[in-house]
C-alpha cells in the first residue's frame, strides 16, 4: 500500500467521541481548503458506523460553508429510520459552531430483482495511457509549489482518456473520461470502497463543466465550489481495481454547472452513478 493511500485511509478513520458523534481531521495542505470529496467520505464513514448488515445504496449531500482545514470537523449522526428493508441516516458536519455540510444516506438489505444497464463507452486500456503525473510533468512550472506537492501525493492513480490540457484546455465538449484506482491493495470490505469512491467522485466533475468555456483547473478568474452531490451504488466493486469514470455536463447557467458521472468496472459493469452541481463564479477584479 502506498504512503498516499495510507494517509487517505487515516483521514477517513474518524475518531469516536460519543455514541453517533465523531471527529475528523484534514490533511494540512496549505494551498487548498477542505476538499469536498474528503467531507463526503468522512460523513459516509460516520453514517456507516451506525448501520449493520445493510449496504448504502444512495446518499444526497449539500455543501453549506467552506471548510477550515486547520480545525477538526465534528460529525453527528441522526438515526432517522430503521425499517424492514431500508435504513436512513442523516449526518451533519460542524466547524466553529456552524453546520458546513449535511448528508442523507439510505441503506438497503440485499434483495434480488430485474437487472439492466447502459453500455460502457469505448476506452483504451488504462495501462496504455500516461499517468496524471506524467501528463502534468511538462506543466509543473505553471503550478504553485504547494499544489505541486499535492499532485505528487494524490492517492489515486488517474489516467485521462480524454486528451485535454488541465491548465489550458481550450474550448471542448463537456465530456471527460478517465480511469482511476487507488495506489495499493485493500481489504474487500465494500463500505471502504464506497467511501473511497465518494472521495474520488468529487475530483473532476466541475472540470467537466468548465471544458466548453476553456477554463483551467487553476484559473484564478473563477471561484469554484461543490454545492450539492448525490451518489447511487448499484453493485459491489473495488477501488483498487481500474474503474472508468465517464462524466458529462448537459448545462451550466446562473454561475452554476451541472454534471453527471458513471463508474464502470473494467468488465463493463455500471457500479456507481453520480450527479453534482457546482459553483463557477467569475471573480470581479477589485
Amino acid at each position: 500500500m502506498s504512503e498516499e493511500l495510507e494517509s487517505l485511509l487515516a483521514v477517513l478513520d474518524l475518531e469516536p467521541l460519543e455514541v453517533d458523534y465523531f471527529r475528523g481531521h484534514s490533511p494540512q495542505q496549505s494551498w487548498q481548503r477542505v476538499f469536498g470529496g474528503q467531507v463526503l467520505g468522512q460523513a459516509l464513514v460516520a453514517a456507516l458506523r451506525s448501520v449493520e448488515e445493510r449496504q448504502v445504496h444512495s446518499f444526497h449531500a449539500y455543501f453549506l460553508r467552506l471548510g477550515d482545514r486547520r480545525a477538526p470537523i465534528l460529525y453527528q449522526v441522526d438515526r432517522t429510520r430503521d425499517g424492514r428493508s431500508f435504513t436512513t441516516r442523516r449526518v451533519v458536519a460542524v466547524q466553529h459552531g456552524q453546520t458546513i455540510f449535511h448528508l442523507e444516506a439510505s441503506f438497503h438489505r440485499e434483495e434480488r430483482g430485474p437487472e439492466h444497464q447502459c453500455e460502457m463507452p469505448d476506452a483504451p486500456d488504462p495501462e496504455s495511457l500516461p499517468t496524471w503525473l506524467e501528463r502534468m510533468q511538462p506543466l509543473m512550472s505553471q503550478v504553485p509549489d504547494d499544489a505541486r506537492e499535492w499532485l505528487r501525493r494524490e492517492p489515486f492513480d488517474v489516467r485521462l482518456v480524454t486528451d485535454v490540457d488541465p491548465l489550458s484546455p481550450g474550448e471542448r465538449p463537456p465530456r471527460l473520461d478517465l480511469w482511476l484506482r487507488v495506489r495499493g491493495e485493500l481489504p474487500p470490505d465494500l463500505w471502504l470502497h464506497q467511501c473511497l469512491a465518494a472521495y474520488a467522485s468529487d475530483l473532476s466533475l466541475i472540470d467537466t463543466v468548465c471544458l466548453p468555456h476553456a477554463i483551467g483547473v487553476l484559473d484564478t478568474g473563477y471561484q469554484f465550489a461543490s454545492l450539492d452531490h448525490a451518489m447511487w451504488f448499484h453493485r459491489p466493486f473495488r477501488t483498487d481495481e481500474w474503474l472508468l469514470y465517464t462524466q458529462r455536463s448537459p448545462v451550466a447557467a446562473g454561475a452554476r454547472g451541472f454534471a453527471s458521472g458513471q463508474l464502470f468496472t473494467r468488465e463493463g459493469q455500471l457500479v456507481v452513478s453520480v450527479v453534482q452541481e457546482g459553483l463557477i463564479r467569475p471573480v470581479r477584479p477589485r
